[in-house]
């Protein structure tokens, strides 16, 4: 083989992945597919999906059971909705960025639930090894990172940043659902939160 057909050949391989890339293109490949389709996914299926054979799977997770554990794990990971949190320009008005944070925090949060409901009906086991420890570490992450955005208000706040960005959380996740009310807005959410229960026409 000549340098020149080389140069060739070299030119049209495609780079190859290391194996944490690998890792986690298969991960959120497989993602949307747990969530459709819960524990009953096949390998077979992600690896249509990404493009590879079955067997590049297993060379980057022992079986199903890890690739599993990865995708929740990977659910549970705060890392997107803080991106999400860092990026809400802290310029804006108090009542605005709440209700940007509510918007971000409720997609992360359905995301997790997709995933882990999809896992629950679908009959696979629960990865308990990561429920515990990820989970805190995902809600302290975000708290402190909804406490920036409340830091320009402080002087304004009946408590510490800290401690309003944790009952703005707790509102948020634990609003009662009612089958003739639908959900409150975002906006809504914010407007009880800051405000309270009362309308502006209230007296």
């Amino acid at each position: 083989m000549t340098a020149s057909q080389e140069n060739k050949t070299t030119r049209r391989r495609a780079p190859g992945m290391s194996p944490e890339q690998r890792r986690e293109m298969i991960i959120q490949t497989a993602i949307p597919l747990i969530a459709e389709y819960g524990a009953t996914v096949t390998t077979a299926k992600i690896a249509r999906a990404a493009g590879i054979g079955e067997g590049t799977i297993f060379r980057v997770f022992a079986d199903k059971d890890e690739l599993l554990q990865a995708c929740v794990a990977k659910a549970l990971s705060p890392e997107h909705a803080v991106r999400e949190l860092d990026s809400i320009d802290v310029s804006q008005p108090l009542s605005d960025r709440l209700a940007e944070a509510a918007e971000a925090l409720q997609a992360h949060m359905d995301r997790l639930g997709a995933i882990i409901g999809s896992l629950g009906h679908g009959g696979g086991k629960h990865p308990g090894t990561v429920r515990g420890a990820g989970r805190a570490e995902s809600t302290t992450r975000v708290r402190a990172a909804l406490a920036e955005l409340l830091e320009p208000d402080k002087a304004a706040l009946r408590r510490p940043p800290e401690q309003i960005a944790a009952l703005f959380i707790g509102l948020l996740f634990t609003q009662p659902r009612t089958e003739d009310e639908p959900d409150l807005t975002p906006q809504e959410l914010v407007e009880v939160f800051l405000h309270g229960a009362l309308s502006g026409s209230a007296e």
